[in-house]
């Protein structure tokens, strides 16, 4: 399964594709972030993340997207921004009939660490471990993009099967 995860945000929107299955070896064929400036009009920020998103996607033809689940945060005004920079995630897919997944940092947290409430360290030490990586990812952003894809692959993978095979029952 080829994954793209994105870690939502406007000023730092991490992305990584890996690619992987449970209980296989996992490979990192991108990790980075798509950067815009505090400074430019909200629209053409959103068009500079969807433009980067739409050139990742034409490159790595992922399966599936994955982004971390927007939650209601204290910054209002932060909290938008992020929910409009996982709509560019949302909407690149689905002009490609690709299909999004959506996971909360505790989901994501949780099956890359053992545990929900790991600190971004643990989480980055994971991902370094996980994918034999030399280094790193950095900053924290293209670390979380990365342990949002390797949830989507051991549990999105796991929930697809249980999905097909209740279908199949219904049948």
């Amino acid at each position: 399964m080829r994954v793209l995860g994105i870690d939502p945000g406007l000023t730092r929107c991490g992305v990584a594709v890996i690619s992987g299955a449970p209980g296989r070896p996992l490979d990192a064929l991108h990790i980075g972030v798509i950067t815009t400036l505090p400074d430019l009009p909200l629209p053409e920020r959103l068009l500079l993340v969807e433009r980067a998103l739409e050139a990742l996607m034409a490159e790595f033809e992922p399966e599936v997207v994955a982004v971390e689940r927007v939650f209601s945060q204290h910054n209002v005004r932060s909290a938008m921004g992020t929910a409009q920079a996982a709509a560019m995630g949302f909407l690149v897919a689905a002009r490609r009939g690709i299909p999004v997944a959506t996971h909360t940092p505790t989901e994501v947290k949780a099956a890359v660490t053992g545990n929900g409430r790991a600190d971004k360290a643990q989480v980055t030490a994971m991902v370094t471990r996980l994918l034999r990586l030399p280094a790193p990812p950095k900053p924290a952003d293209a670390a979380d993009a990365v342990a949002i894809a390797v949830c989507h692959v051991w549990r999105g993978a796991a929930q697809a099967k249980i999905s097909a095979a209740l279908e199949a029952a219904a049948r």
